[in-house]
């Protein structure tokens, strides 16, 4: 199924005058590297824009001094979340003892969480429900590592395919990233086409994991619930980050930090014509 400015609508929460910074979802992230701090500034700045109620940052010394300079707001260190979003910005093949304790950690806690790039590989680990974003490469390295042996090139012409696949043999909703994102149980499928291919930059699936780890953790409850809705949060987000990246674009070249920064101004748009649908004075 496609997914549509209502569908996306119908995920994003209000504050309400009863709500504190804990009631509209509080997101960590254990993400960037020495050599990758970047990751860390970009998915936090996108969670951010997304509406968390706050950010925690756990991190190297390097990535949490760039997180602070740019979002000064984020809280560095551990505390109480209700979601993760973990491994923007790692590799597994250099995981340090310190850096698995604090992944495994998190996975401990049976808060849902958001899975990509160097933290992929942790699916099975601790508890709680998980929703992956990887791209076709990093898919084809996870099927690898559950006994699957397809190429990347079958991934991408295939999508909907190896990402069921993936879902069904980890039990974790699976968003493959491209210029049409499949969002997907094992179940049920949600699909995402991209507005724009300016996309295709370093950083953006950065983006994407921090738009995602806000809207897990306004929605914890619902998904811990029933996980079937992260298949919806996903897609959710895939959405949000498409439309921002059209924004970013223009028509032409971005880069990742300003499709970040458009997410705020998208999720604004999607509000604003919830109102004047309910409202319709507001267009008189």
């Amino acid at each position: 199924m496609g997914w549509s400015v209502d569908d996306v609508r119908a995920w994003m929460r209000v504050p309400q005058a009863t709500d504190d910074k804990y009631a509209r979802g509080v997101v960590g992230f254990v993400t960037g590297s020495d050599a990758y701090p970047g990751a860390a500034v970009l998915g936090v700045e996108a969670a951010h824009r997304a509406g968390a109620g706050m950010v925690r940052y756990v991190g190297p010394r390097r990535a949490a001094d760039h997180v602070l300079a740019r979002r000064p707001e984020t809280v560095a260190g551990t505390g109480r979340v209700q979601a993760w979003a973990l491994g923007s910005g790692t590799d597994a093949s250099h995981r340090s003892p310190s850096l698995r304790a604090t992944l495994h950690a998190a996975l401990a806690e049976g808060v849902p969480g958001v899975l990509d790039a160097g933290a992929l590989d942790l699916v099975r680990v601790g508890a709680g429900p998980r929703l992956l974003t990887p791209h076709a490469g990093e898919l084809r390295t996870l099927l690898a590592a559950l006994g699957v042996d397809v190429e990347r090139a079958a991934i991408a012409a295939d999508p909907e395919r190896w990402a069921r696949e993936a879902a069904t043999r980890t039990g974790a909703t699976v968003l493959l990233k491209g210029a049409r994102t499949v969002v997907t149980d094992g179940d049920r499928v949600a699909v995402v086409e991209a507005p724009t291919h300016w996309l295709a930059t370093a950083g953006t699936g950065d983006v994407l994991a921090g738009i995602a780890g806000a809207l897990l953790a306004a929605h914890a409850d619902a998904v811990l619930a029933d996980a079937a809705c992260l298949v919806d949060l996903g897609a959710t987000a895939a959405w949000l980050h498409g439309e921002a990246g059209a924004r970013a674009s223009l028509g032409g070249p971005l880069v990742a930090l300003e499709v970040a920064e458009h997410v705020a101004g998208v999720v604004r748009t999607v509000l604003a014509d919830a109102q004047s649908v309910s409202d319709p004075a507001s267009t008189r």
